[in-house]
C-alpha cells in the first residue's frame, strides 16, 4: 500500500511517500526559516505564500524519488488541522487535487495523532497503552493512548507552549529563530543550576503546565542584573532556562504514566529534538521500569474536506 502525504500546518512543507505504513520511500521538506527569521516568528501569510510556491515541485521530486507515479498511489494523507488556517488549506487543497485526479480515497489526519504515531515508524508496530508527551511550537500536553486511536488528554500547556517559550526567550536573549535549536545548543556550554528559574505548576497536583511565567522570570532577572551592573553569561542562562523547562516536563511525564499505570512513554512534536528532554526522560523513564507510533482501517474523508486550525486530537477529520 503506498500512501502519499502532505502537511502544511505552519512553517515547513512536507511531502512523503509511505509504503505499508512503515517503509519510507522519500520525504521532502521545505523549511521556511529563512523567510520568518526576520520577523522572529512566523508570519502566516508568509507561510501560505510559501506553501503554495514549493508545494507542487515537492509533490513530484517525492515521487520521482519513491519511484512511484500519482497512479500508484492507494491513498492521499493530509494534515487538516491543528495549525495555520491559511497553511493548512493548501495542503488540503492540493490533496484534494491528487484524490480527485487518481481516484485514491482522501484521508485528513491531525497533526498531534501524526506526532504520536511517528514513533512507530522506528519502533514497530503499536501497543498500547502508552503515555505521551507532545511538545512543539504550538502545544504541549500529555495523552494517554489506552488503544490505538483514542485518546485521553491528561493535562497540557494554560498559556505558552513549549516551542513557543522557547521563541520567546531567544527573541529576547537576541539568539534569533527559531529559538529551540539556539537555546538548546548554546545550553550545552552553560551551567543548567546557575539560576533556579521557577519551575511553574510542578507541585499542582494535576497534569498541566504554564510557562507564560518562566518567560517572564527570565526577563526580569535578566533586567535586574543589568539594572545593577551585571551582564548574565548567556549560556548559564539558556541553560537555567532550559533546565526549568525539561524539569517539569519530564517530572509530570513519568507522574502521568504513574497515575494510568502505563510502562510505555512517546515523545512527540518538534520540541523533542531538545537534547536535554531526551537526556533526561530516559534515565527517568528507565528508573520507574518504563521504556521511552487510517487508511488501512478502512477510514475516508470525503472531497468536502476542509481545514480546522482547531482540530482537538481524536476527532474525526
Amino acid at each position: 500500500m503506498l500512501v502519499l502525504g502532505i502537511e502544511t500546518s505552519c512553517d515547513e512543507t512536507a511531502v512523503a511517500v509511505v509504503e505499508d505504513g512503515r517503509t519510507v520511500r522519500s520525504n521532502l521538506i521545505s523549511s521556511q526559516v529563512d523567510v520568518h527569521r526576520r520577523y522572529g516568528g512566523v508570519v502566516p501569510e508568509l507561510a501560505s505564500r510559501a506553501h503554495l510556491e514549493v508545494l507542487n515541485p515537492l509533490l513530484e521530486e517525492a515521487l520521482f524519488q519513491a519511484g512511484v507515479r500519482f497512479a500508484d498511489l492507494d491513498g492521499v494523507a493530509v494534515t487538516s488541522g491543528p495549525g495555520l488556517v491559511g497553511a493548512l488549506l493548501v495542503g488540503v487543497a492540493a490533496a484534494k487535487s491528487v484524490a480527485l485526479a487518481t481516484g485514491a480515497p482522501l484521508i485528513g489526519v491531525n497533526h498531534l495523532e501524526g506526532h504520536i504515531y511517528a514513533n512507530f515508524l522506528e519502533h514497530g508496530d503499536p501497543n498500547p497503552p502508552y503515555v505521551c508527551l507532545l511538545v512543539s511550537g504550538g502545544h504541549t500536553m500529555l495523552v494517554h493512548m489506552p488503544e490505538e486511536h483514542r485518546y485521553v488528554v491528561l493535562g497540557q500547556t494554560l498559556d505558552d507552549a513549549a516551542g513557543e517559550a522557547f521563541d520567546k526567550v531567544a527573541r529576547f536573549m537576541g539568539l534569533g529563530f527559531p529559538g529551540g535549536p539556539l537555546i538548546d545548543e548554546l545550553a550545552r556550554k552553560g551551567d543548567p543550576n546557575a539560576i533556579r528559574f521557577p519551575r511553574a505548576m510542578a507541585d499542582s497536583g494535576d497534569l498541566d503546565f504554564s510557562l507564560s511565567g518562566l518567560k517572564t522570570a527570565v526577563i526580569r532577572y535578566v533586567r535586574k542584573e543589568r539594572a545593577e551592573g551585571r551582564e548574565p553569561p548567556a549560556e548559564d542562562l539558556a541553560a537555567s532556562f532550559q533546565e526549568a523547562v525539561v524539569d517539569v516536563q519530564v517530572q509530570k511525564t513519568v507522574q502521568a504514566a504513574r497515575e494510568t499505570d502505563v510502562k510505555s512513554i512517546l515523545l512527540g512534536g518538534g520540541v523533542v529534538a531538545n537534547s536535554r528532554l531526551r537526556e533526561r526522560i530516559l534515565p527517568a523513564a528507565e528508573a520507574e521500569g518504563m521504556e521511552a507510533a487510517r487508511l488501512a482501517r478502512g477510514e475516508r474523508s470525503s472531497l468536502d474536506l476542509s481545514a480546522d486550525p482547531g482540530l482537538a486530537l481524536g476527532s474525526a477529520a
